[in-house]
């Protein structure tokens, strides 16, 4: 398990000979065990700010530190990003350590928990997409990560599809204590899944406020008249001026 600590974070493209901001300096404090979602329009640098948070991208200004500096990291994209000239067995197989001998019972617990004990020899081609999600959610999950980092691995699939796998990350996550960051553009889903909402605006993009949900428990009802609130008021928010129009 591990936290993060984000401290006067930036980050500038090259452009015209000269440079344009992406982020204006964030500060965020993200505690082990809790699950954030970061909401905002395009452009306002939230899968930037996750690249930097995950170690994708290292070239950024500021800090950002992990409380346990030896932690494992996942990260889903929004495709399923298996490789496919392998196997799904294979696909998992890849990013665990040690004989391949030794993998094979871990692989065949993990395929059991999402729902593919008998697709072990599929190939991405064969699978659905709703399918090859869940094969992601499996290869994210059996190295057992401390922080899973997750751009949009909902947003291809039907609402019926992306509501189960949703609900499977959640329970993992949560079987596991990992830390997890969320990036969407469906706000539903993030007052659904996260802990906090860190909503972001503005290009460069900044956080123009966080939203607590703590107080909404656990297990949540995706029909609860309390997430469409929560909704309603990020959607507010993000219409709303940024923090910095506010300050000229």
């Amino acid at each position: 398990m591990s936290g993060l600590t984000l401290r006067n974070v930036t980050r500038d493209y090259p452009h015209d000979g000269g440079v344009r901001p992406a982020l204006l300096p964030i500060d965020l404090d993200i505690a082990p065990g809790e699950f954030v979602g970061l909401i905002g329009p395009s452009g306002s640098g939230k899968t930037t700010l996750l690249n930097i948070m995950s170690g994708l991208d290292r070239d950024y200004g500021g800090t950002v530190t992990y409380s346990n500096p030896a932690a494992v990291t996942s990260y889903m994209f929004q495709e399923s990003r298996l490789l496919p000239w392998l196997s799904v067995r294979d696909n998992l197989a890849f990013v665990l350590d040690g004989p391949s001998r030794d993998k094979d019972a871990l692989i065949h617990e993990w395929l059991e928990r999402v729902g593919l004990g008998g697709n072990a020899r599929d190939y991405p081609g064969q699978m659905s997409i709703g399918m090859q999600q869940r094969a992601a959610v499996a290869r994210a999950m059996i190295v057992k990560p401390d922080i899973l980092f997750l751009d949009e691995p909902f947003s291809a699939l039907d609402e019926l599809t992306a509501m189960r796998v949703r609900t499977e990350v959640l329970e993992l996550c949560e079987e596991l204590g990992a830390t997890v960051v969320l990036v969407t553009h469906n706000p539903l889903e993030a007052a659904f899944l996260a802990d906090r909402i860190v909503v972001m605006a503005g290009q460069p993009g900044e956080v123009v406020d966080i939203m607590d949900l703590n107080y909404l428990g656990r297990p949540r009802d995706s029909d609860d008249t309390k997430l469409w609130e929560v909704s309603r008021e990020a959607v507010r928010k993000l219409s709303g001026p940024t923090q910095s129009e506010h300050s000229n």
